[in-house]
């Protein structure tokens, strides 16, 4: 297979509640404190459980950017992946810090041997990342890792509303066509 169908066919969009999801990890849009907060990170430390907060609380934070894993307690996925995304304020390092996110989440997968990841929108909730930009740099990013990476096998990219995944889904296709 071409490389390019290899790596396209590793990553999806989908719409859906990432708490659910049935993968070997899960990415929370956390803050620095890692101590739960709003949107996707309060939802993801109701599901998992108070354990989960326990072993945030052991871990010291994260800066923006960076990302740390944890287990997934009463998720169905295995472990969780805790990035912190920009506040957005339309500055040359957001980009940056948001492919940070991404790229290093990434690598925690890889280095924990996981299959099957899903991300959210990083930063497009209360932080205010304009979706368009955000999502290429989700993409792009995703594609260069897993062009020199075997982990994860299937990056999916969950969004919670129809807007936004249509967003990622003519993003993917228009690519997907050029790259």
């Amino acid at each position: 297979m071409h490389m390019k169908q290899e790596i396209f066919s590793r990553i999806e969009a989908i719409q859906g509640d990432i708490t659910r999801m049935e993968v070997d990890a899960i990415v929370n849009a956390a803050n620095t404190s890692l101590l739960g907060g709003g949107g996707v990170d309060g939802a993801i430390h109701r599901a998992a459980g108070p354990e989960l907060l326990a072993e945030c609380r052991t871990i010291g934070g994260c800066p923006t950017g960076e990302a740390r894993i944890t287990k997934g307690y009463k998720l169905p996925a295995r472990f969780v992946i805790h990035t912190v995304g920009p506040v957005y304020g339309g500055r040359p390092g957001d980009a940056e810090l948001l492919a940070g996110c991404y790229s290093n989440s990434l690598q925690l997968a890889a280095d924990n041997y996981v299959k099957t990841i899903a991300f959210p929108a990083v930063s497009c909730g209360v932080y205010g990342y304009p979706v368009k930009a955000a999502c290429r740099i989700a993409v792009d990013t995703t594609i260069e890792f897993l062009a020199a990476h075997n982990f994860p096998v299937k990056v999916s990219f969950i969004q919670f509303s129809m807007k936004n995944l249509k967003i990622y889904q003519d993003y993917l296709t228009a690519i997907s066509r050029i790259k």
